[in-house]
């Protein structure tokens, strides 16, 4: 036989010494270079690099970049390390806490905004748990726990008046209520402690403030027919451990975003509510209140303040002797109105629906002082502080007005 070799053969020494699948430098062949054989497929060589440099570079650029957004993020933006974003999963944290505890809170973003925790704790003992929910129906979350069998507690439910006398829907809080079982996953509880732990140390993590939100906002009314982004709410709150949550500082200072925050609510405008659905709201609500107290349970109602600007058109839309007034009669519950409160009144409302930080803690301690003589389920500690009243809250120049 002649000792001839094949061009297989001859193909498959030149790519001896070369790993499998791979092809010699300078070298790209297809399929119709090789009839009747089956390709391989190839993997490029990687080449020789100063890898060690390359990424020793790269983690400086990267830190030099998140540097510089960290620095715009409270220099420019004003924003701080430790404000942690809200969510339906450190919502549903404190919500399975509420079935032991003596007080829990729920309602809308008023009385999210308006109640010290810390406060409330230092005047009773108690820290309530918080379970309000920006931009829902304060109904809503009563009726939530009105079928909990588990609660047995002291439910505050602070509203606004045209939000928890709305027709129909949730809100905002929808989706909370939707997935609170779902919101115990393992990989869920991990992401919710990892961004918790960023948050206390890195400002640019604010969600309000992500790239994602900032780009659309650089739309002044471009594309015809779609909502501007300055008709939406826009960053309003901090939000510290156990969804205690304040005014944002920068909301507090007159100026752009103040003006937009006021220009958001749209002063709350709409036709009148008409008695009809009053009636209707009230005898759910009797309902629920009725399903909580045969648990031992108690419910109390409070209608935090609102600027005047704002309180003209809600009481235009629902007087209270058709909202509030009707509701606690209905419910044969106790009620707690920012109006009847002395050391309530005339309070800072920067953004005429949430009172500013220093205002919220003396609100909370005039409606937990009244709120002791409501309910024998608290008592007014004998090392509590004393009362405070509108001129540890409001500035010198406007308290002199």
């Amino acid at each position: 036989m002649p000792s001839s070799i094949s061009h297989s053969d001859a193909h498959k020494a030149e790519l001896r010494g070369v790993r499998e699948g791979a092809l010699p430098a300078g070298l790209r062949q297809t399929a119709a270079n090789r009839p009747g054989q089956a390709q391989p497929v190839p993997t490029r060589d990687i080449p020789t690099q100063p890898w060690v440099k390359i990424g020793a570079a790269v983690f400086v650029a990267v830190t030099l970049l998140m540097t510089a957004w960290e620095w715009n993020a409270r220099t420019n933006l004003g924003l701080r390390a430790g404000d942690l974003d809200d969510s339906s999963q450190a919502w549903a944290e404190q919500r399975r806490l509420a079935d032991a505890a003596p007080v829990a809170i729920v309602g809308d973003s008023r009385i999210l905004f308006d109640t010290d925790l810390a406060r409330f704790q230092q005047m009773t003992g108690v820290r309530p748990i918080q379970t309000a929910i920006v931009g829902s129906n304060a109904r809503a979350l009563l009726e939530s726990y009105a079928n909990d069998p588990n609660f047995h507690g002291l439910l505050i439910v602070g509203l606004a008046d045209l939000s928890y006398f709305r027709p129909q829907g949730v809100g905002l809080g929808g989706p909370y209520l939707k997935n609170f079982e779902k919101n115990d996953k393992p990989s869920q509880l991990t992401a919710l402690w990892i961004d918790r732990f960023l948050q206390r140390y890195l400002a640019f993590m604010d969600s309000d403030y992500r790239l994602s939100r900032l780009l659309p906002r650089l739309d002044h009314g471009w594309r015809k027919g779609v909502d501007s982004p300055y008709e939406d709410v826009w960053k309003l709150s901090e939000t510290f451990d156990h969804r205690q949550t304040f005014m944002w500082h920068r909301i507090e200072t007159p100026g752009y975003l103040q003006k937009h925050a006021r220009y958001a609510w749209n002063l709350f405008k709409g036709p009148p509510l008409p008695a009809f659905i009053a009636r209707n709201v009230v005898a759910r609500s009797a309902e629920a209140v009725r399903r909580i107290r045969a648990r031992g349970g108690d419910v109390v109602f409070i209608r935090p303040p609102s600027a005047p600007e704002l309180r003209a058109v809600e009481d235009g839309r629902l007087p209270r002797s058709k909202g509030w007034d009707l509701l606690i009669a209905g419910t044969h519950a106790q009620g707690i109105h920012a109006d009847d409160l002395p050391q309530a009144q005339r309070l800072v409302v920067p953004e005429w629906s949430h009172l500013s930080r220093k205002c919220a803690t003396v609100f909370t301690d005039a409606y937990v002082r009244k709120l002791i003589q409501l309910t024998p389920r608290l008592k007014l500690r004998a090392d509590a502080p004393p009362p405070l009243s509108r001129a540890d809250c409001v500035p010198q120049t406007i308290a002199s007005l």
